[in-house]
């Protein structure tokens, strides 16, 4: 039971919309967090987010506006804030100040498309959580000619060393001799499950790309570029995962225009 009105100091940093939950722990062991003006570096520190006075890199703790933004993330970066082998991560796509925004699931370095960041960390869960059943929606070039038996399968659902996936919305859109366009409708978020369920039919998955979650399409948004979800969107989004489970913030008025940023930043986190 935590103590009545209390929350660890990690929480509280996150829930402020501060940064990510694994970031503010991060911090807090850094030496960054300073909680009644003495250095803390237990994430774990139960604190009275309305008494105890928290400072982050010099600036006292106020809660940020709650926003979603949407990314058409390019082939060849990952969705990690850092990473041990170097490689380019989709932060290096964000402005430099955007640390506190958080991936919302991931995209594998290998695939493309719609990639959600958010500092509503309530949110976040909902929209990760299996039981929300949040379509969201492939274009999946397949090796091979794909028979209609095998796209049949693909819809009922295929075994996984992980158990049987849910049934699926399964549509040819074409293809040649060399491999088969299919778009596909799943409602769950399992590691890298589309590839393992290409391959469960005897195929290989030559290119992925995400185009929406949910109610919203990744639409004509260029590759590499971001923007923030107007009112209508983050409202449309909350609605799709249950009004009810996630509190109800209005954003800030979007930017009309989309942002290109700058790739040379250093790396910070399907």
């Amino acid at each position: 039971m935590s103590p009545s009105g209390k929350k660890t100091l990690d929480r509280v940093l996150s829930r402020a919309g501060l940064c990510s939950r694994s970031q503010a722990r991060e911090a807090i062991a850094a030496g960054r967090v300073r909680v009644n003006s003495r250095v803390v570096r237990d994430p774990d520190l139960w604190i009275d987010p309305v008494h105890d006075k928290v400072v982050c890199d010099g600036e006292s703790l106020r809660a940020r506006r709650k926003e979603v933004w949407m990314l058409h993330k390019p082939v060849g970066y990952v969705t990690t804030a850092n990473d041990e082998r170097n490689r380019p991560t989709v932060y290096a796509l964000l402005p430099e100040d955007a640390t506190w925004l958080g991936p919302v699931g991931r995209l594998d370095q290998d695939t493309s498309g719609l990639l959600l960041f958010t500092n509503d960390s309530d949110l976040a869960n909902a929209l990760c959580d299996p039981a929300s059943k949040l379509p969201k929606t492939y274009e999946v070039r397949c090796e091979g000619v794909i028979a209609d038996d095998a796209i049949a399968t693909l819809a009922a659902g295929v075994e996984l060393d992980d158990g049987r996936t849910r049934r699926a919305v399964v549509q040819r859109l074409g293809g040649d001799d060399g491999s088969t366009m299919l778009r596909l409708v799943i409602t769950e978020g399992r590691n890298r499950q589309i590839r393992r369920m290409v391959a469960a039919i005897g195929s290989r998955v030559l290119a992925l790309h995400r185009t929406r979650i949910g109610p919203l399409p990744l639409a004509s948004l260029p590759e590499g570029e971001l923007r923030r979800l107007t009112p209508k969107e983050s409202l449309a989004l909350r609605h799709a995962v249950g009004a009810g489970a996630v509190s109800i913030r209005r954003p800030g008025r979007p930017s009309a225009t989309r942002t290109r940023r700058d790739r040379r930043g250093s790396s910070r986190p399907t």
